[in-house]
């Protein structure tokens, strides 16, 4: 059910990788009526759409390891065990999104995607929305360094057997949001893909 959102104003704080905005609104309460005026910072950086590569074939999944700023500042570990995602540029489609990030974060093409969930990962201050898809593909045998170098990507690739990885989540190895909602979703649909996608 949508309820009413009254924007008073809009003012840009910052404008760089990303851009910072304040808003001033008021909005539809559960009691009924709209809410005093309140005041909210929301950074914007567009959207994402993210991938889990799987090979059902061999049963392992491909995962990135690089280094994350936001993780360093917030005292966790700052290399990030990670999935394959890009922000969406005009113009392109999540699904085209998944598949570009495939080919320069791991040296792979997808095969098939399935598409998972569109999932708002921070929405009490961030816009920013992730495509979820699990990706089928032909895992390499060993692992690589991948990126982009005008982008200072640093990225490292290797295979997982699945099970491991699943377990990684449940031992709280892999804190990275994106990966552990691909890696959930996983777990409960993996054995349906092994049906569904082996050769």
């Amino acid at each position: 059910m949508s309820r009413k959102v009254e924007i008073v104003a809009r003012e840009t704080l910052y404008q760089g990788y990303a851009r910072v905005d304040r808003y001033w609104l008021r909005h539809e309460t559960f009691a009924g009526g709209m809410s005093a005026p309140i005041t909210r910072e929301v950074f914007e950086r567009g959207h994402a759409a993210a991938a889990l590569p799987y090979d059902p074939d061999r049963d392992v999944v491909v995962l990135l390891e690089q280094f994350r700023i936001g993780a360093y500042v917030a005292d966790i570990e700052p290399w990030q065990i990670e999935i394959v995602a890009g922000i969406i540029d005009p113009g392109e489609t999540p699904d085209e999104v998944a598949r570009r990030e495939m080919v320069e974060e791991a040296g792979i093409e997808a095969r098939e995607l399935e598409f998972i969930s569109r999932v708002a990962l921070s929405p009490g201050a961030v816009s920013e929305t992730m495509y979820f898809y699990c990706a089928r593909v032909e895992a390499p045998e060993t692992g690589g360094i991948y990126g982009l170098d005008h982008e200072g990507e640093d990225i490292r690739t290797f295979t997982l057997p699945a099970a491991d990885a699943i377990d990684l989540v449940t031992q709280g190895r892999i804190v990275n949001g994106a990966a552990v909602i691909a890696l959930q979703w996983f777990a409960l649909n993996r054995e349906r893909l092994r049906r569904e996608w082996t050769s």
